[in-house]
């Protein structure tokens, strides 16, 4: 944790370097993934805050046999993909242990990026060069996720994002390949300790995710007056914001609380789980054999221990659970 803790801490003097003329290999190839992301900014209003009802959004659409790289329908996405040479993927940068830039080596690293990485292995072949020749990272705000999945930008998308019934109208999810749950993260002094306590505070969120909404809803469960949202792009602006003073608390999903609270000691965790948070990877509507094709590579890796070795390698050796088991709807 330390290492990886370091590396992050390095990230924005690295960049600064970078952006002043460095001609290192390591610059360039930081500044490769916010390239794409400084140039193409287009943000789609978010899906409608009423969810169409849906029987059970975690359903997605069974696997068949996963065929062998050399051996995709022809026609299909996934052979497009093979021929063009590489996947194109839509990723966060900012979230420790998830998806973020690791200055040292000039990737984009954690839980998401490795999953995306056996959606690779399972079209190209394992040629040892997945990282460098097959993935094209494409950094990604939380609100950009699905205009850039819906524009064509990106093949898909692995981001901690949530499938929901309001998002499954406008994109396509795989199966569940992870499940965290929303708390709140406050400076180490601070009297909040659950979200009973956040009605009238000022809490932070990253636009276009669904921690806003779900934070003042459960906050007007508990007082007269909701928290005040505070949206951001990304989640390191609110941990800045923390450290600075100018809100209250941060609440998101576990997953990204835990790595913003390894940058800085003087935070903490507080309260139970308030939400359930189901991870998808996010594709197009119009590539259904392609949503199958993923189902059948996260089916392959929650069976041969590739998930728990995901899992053991980001998030504590020895401590993972069971994999979330799938659920189709056909």
């Amino acid at each position: 944790m330390s290492r990886r803790l370091g590396a992050l801490m390095l990230a924005v003097a690295l960049v600064g370097i970078a952006a002043c003329g460095s001609s290192t290999t390591a610059s360039r190839d930081a500044l490769r993934a916010l390239a794409v992301k400084a140039t193409t900014t287009t943000v789609a209003p978010s899906p409608p805050t009423t969810a169409p009802a849906c029987a059970n959004p975690e359903a997605s659409l069974r696997p068949g046999p996963l065929p062998a790289p050399g051996a995709l329908p022809a026609g299909s996405f996934m052979s497009a993909i093979r021929q063009r040479g590489r996947l194109i993927v839509g990723v966060d940068q900012n979230t420790l242990l998830f998806g973020y830039l690791n200055p040292a080596s000039g990737h984009i690293e954690g839980f998401d990026i490795d999953m995306l990485r056996q959606v690779a292995k399972a079209i190209f072949g394992d040629d040892g060069q997945n990282q460098e020749t097959h993935l094209q990272f494409v950094a990604i705000s939380a609100a950009q996720r699905i205009p850039f999945v819906q524009s064509g930008q990106v093949d898909i998308v692995a981001d901690t994002m949530t499938i929901n019934c309001a998002r499954e109208v406008v994109v396509s999810f795989s199966s569940v390949y992870f499940k965290a749950g929303q708390r709140i993260l406050v400076r180490d002094n601070s009297d909040i300790k659950s979200s009973a306590d956040l009605g009238g505070k000022r809490t932070c969120a990253a636009a276009g995710s669904t921690s806003i909404s779900n934070v003042v809803d459960v906050s007007k469960t508990h007082a007269q007056s909701p928290a005040i949202p505070v949206q951001v792009t990304d989640w390191t602006d609110c941990l800045v914001a923390l450290q600075s003073g100018t809100i209250d608390a941060v609440s998101t999903d576990d997953t990204i609380l835990a790595g913003l609270k390894a940058q800085d000691p003087h935070t903490k965790l507080v309260g139970d789980k308030f939400t359930d948070e189901p991870y998808g990877m996010a594709i197009n509507l119009s590539h259904p054999e392609f949503v199958r094709f993923v189902n059948g590579v996260l089916e392959r890796v929650r069976a041969d221990g590739t998930w728990t070795a995901i899992w053991n390698r980001w998030l504590g050796p020895g401590t993972a659970p069971a994999p979330p088991a799938a659920s189709y709807r056909d």
